[in-house]
């Protein structure tokens, strides 16, 4: 599990977690996949990806050029020695927006598809037929051969500038959306950009034409081989570097060596200049979200109920549909007036509610239940301040008016699942029991499982990670402390954490993996 925190003037602004391993179906992940069941009365086929749930696909989704990438396709599985050319690929006809999609797909028909929306709850992945290859400052699309610029980019001379450039420099049989990072970027940063994204194409069409695999033995499971991954999207610390990465970062500080040089290569490709801001973590006293304050922020800012200004709180659940927010002002009063009160804690909950939407990711259908005000000005000022700050906000989103009962609707782009962060602790020795072992044999128990550990790693060093106060205690007194004893005779260093309950012990090797104590404690 990789953690990134973006934060402003000190403050988290979002919390992404990203898992590593065959099992992520993230975004933008290109699949070849086998249609299993086809749904006539949702217009749409549920295809197998590999994952545990089948994907859902909707007709609408296919895009315009489908039938003709499905020919693509089987030309490039009729020919595995060479990547065909796009451009030399005959037309077929158009998917036109009325149609059924039995009518184009049927039970086992092998697809090229594109995940737009990660599993979430008990839905599987959503796909879309309309394949992407992102970029900085473009987004690729194959046997699209169409040019749009984002609606970002106002200056309409800009708009028709980067449009004709890209046009001349683009191959015949791809499409371009030229993104809103590329205002004002020179040709020969746009081209080479191009060049990289078509050969990202050229390397999901190389994986596709690669010999399936035969399964070993008669008595193993039957597995469809032809099912498999052909592209993987950038990793959520690339793709979310690639996507805000601006001049104003003051630095990118990272704590693992390989994924430090993997964010240094592709700053130094984007923007040669900055590549001095990222930087390696190597601060062994303190963790690196708690040297940032990041787990306090997010131990205070995560939960069922969060604080703003003035003692007021917001109270956030969240049910199968939607997210739902109360707002309340507290035991404190700003004003005497009872309308002019609520009215200004109104305000001040539509900063922490913009806040708390980008910061936990939430998406989906929002409920904001805000303090009741009679007057119709103060509701349509709150009303047009909770659209001025979504607007910061980079995902998809909609701002209603308040209703008559005063209650806000917003919907959110959801394409994966809202950060959960679980902010209480429960007791690592008693686990919620409410009784413990004798605490004056904590430094013998601790001892013991740093003398097993050793033993269990003879050469590599070894990092104890314990509770700021518990680090406290076993380090004071410098060269009688605990800690030091535990160095020169086991070369064990003492690690201060937060995110730790009070007597838990966690072990980590020098590249920061986790160790196990004994094999019924789960990694």
């Amino acid at each position: 599990m990789v953690s990134i925190a973006l934060t402003e003037d000190g403050r988290l602004q979002e919390v992404n977690r990203e898992k590593r391993g065959e099992d992520t179906f993230a975004v933008g992940n290109i699949y070849f996949g086998r249609v299993k069941k086809v749904m006539p009365a949702l217009n749409a086929v549920f295809v197998d990806v590999g994952h545990e749930k089948e994907a859902f696909l909707h007709y609408l989704d296919l895009g315009s050029d489908f039938r003709t990438q499905q020919a693509y396709v089987t030309k490039a599985l009729s020919d595995r020695r060479r990547v065909p050319a796009t451009n030399r690929i005959q037309r077929q006809d158009e998917v036109t927006k009325d149609g059924h999609i039995a009518d184009i797909l049927k039970v086992g028909d092998l697809v090229l598809t594109q995940v737009t929306k990660e599993p979430i709850n008990t839905k599987g992945p959503r796909l879309t037929g309309e394949l992407s290859i992102a970029g900085r400052n473009m987004v690729l699309m194959p046997f699209a051969d169409k040019v749009m610029v984002s609606t970002k980019i106002r200056k309409e001379s800009e708009r028709s500038r980067l449009k004709q450039l890209v046009q001349s420099i683009k191959p015949q049989g791809f499409g371009v959306i030229v993104r809103t990072l590329a205002e004002d970027k020179r040709v020969a940063e746009l081209d080479n950009e191009l060049r990289i994204l078509v050969e990202r194409w050229e390397n999901t069409v190389r994986n596709l034409q690669k010999p399936v695999p035969q399964p070993e033995g008669k008595k193993q499971p039957q597995k469809d081989t032809e099912i498999r991954l052909v592209s993987e999207e950038l990793g959520r610390t690339i793709g979310i570097i690639r996507d805000v990465f601006n001049p104003d970062f003051d630095r990118i500080e990272v704590n693992d060596q390989d994924m430090y040089e993997e964010i240094r290569q592709y700053v130094e490709l984007i923007d040669p200049e900055s590549v001095k801001k990222v930087k390696l973590y190597k601060d062994d006293k303190q963790t690196i979200f708690d040297k940032y304050d990041i787990t306090r922020q997010m131990k205070t800012g995560l939960g069922r109920t969060v604080g703003f200004k003035n003692g007021g709180y917001l109270v956030i659940d969240k049910t199968e549909a939607l997210f739902s927010i109360d707002v309340n002002s507290g035991s404190k009063k700003l004003y005497e007036d009872q309308e002019e009160n609520a009215f200004q804690y109104n305000m001040l909950a539509a900063d922490e509610i913009a806040h708390q939407l980008r910061l936990r990711d939430i998406g989906g259908i929002i409920i904001v239940d805000f303090i009741d005000m009679d007057r119709k000005d103060h509701q349509d000022q709150l009303f047009q301040k909770m659209r001025g700050l979504m607007e910061r906000d980079r995902a998809k989103h909609n701002v209603l008016p308040l209703s008559k009962f005063g209650l806000m609707q917003i919907t959110r782009q959801r394409v994966r699942p809202a950060v959960d962060v679980d902010v209480t602790e429960v007791c690592p020795t008693c686990m919620g029991k409410g009784r413990i072992q004798a605490s004056i044999c904590y430094h013998d128990d601790v001892t013991e499982q740093i003398r097993a550990m050793r033993h269990a790693n003879p050469n590599g060093q070894i990092v104890l990670h314990l509770h700021p106060y518990l680090y406290a205690y076993v380090t004071r007194g410098w060269l009688r402390s605990i800690a030091f004893t535990w160095r020169r005779r086991f070369g064990v260093r003492v690690y201060e954490d937060q995110s730790l309950g009070m007597l838990e012990t966690r072990f980590f090797d020098q590249q920061g993996r986790r160790l196990k104590v004994s094999d019924s404690e789960e990694k």
